[in-house]
């Protein structure tokens, strides 16, 4: 399991020219899945990310979390992130999970980091999505599972 992890100050997704997701504060989570994640994969990453603390405090250092700061999440599912590019021009995807098992996970990851009494907001599995976001810092962070 593969994540993106945006800081941002505002963001939100649209599908077809409608919002499936929008956000005030928090993070921007592309999520990528591939063969063998399983609920150990979801648990890490999800109490990884709403712990993280990237968040600055009152002195400006990145020391505050996702819980600290009350803020919230936009997770839009990425199969991209499993790209491949080392050989030729075209990325190969082979090493993402299956659409019907990446979907399961997607919504069990959804439904771990809500736990937490963190607001989630997605976009659409397996659509054409247009994500915008204000990328707070910026602060960029890619984190794994393995």
């Amino acid at each position: 399991m593969r994540l993106v992890i945006q800081r941002a100050k505002d963001a939100c997704v649209t599908v077809d020219g409608k919002t499936t997701g929008k956000i005030r504060h928090g993070l921007v989570l592309l999520v990528g899945f591939t063969d063998g994640d399983d609920d150990e994969d979801i648990q890490y990453l999800a109490e990884k990310t709403v712990h993280l603390r990237i968040f600055e405090d009152e002195n400006g250092r990145m020391n505050r979390s996702l819980l600290d700061v009350g803020g919230e999440i936009l997770s839009v599912s990425q199969f991209t992130l499993y790209g491949d590019c080392r050989k030729g021009r075209r990325p190969n995807f082979m090493a993402a999970a299956k659409p019907d098992q990446a979907q399961e996970l997607y919504a069990r990851f959804n439904e771990r980091l809500l736990s937490y009494g963190i607001p989630v907001e997605t976009g659409v599995f397996g659509a054409m999505m247009d994500v915008s976001l204000t990328n707070d810092g910026p602060v960029t962070l890619i984190l794994e599972s393995r």
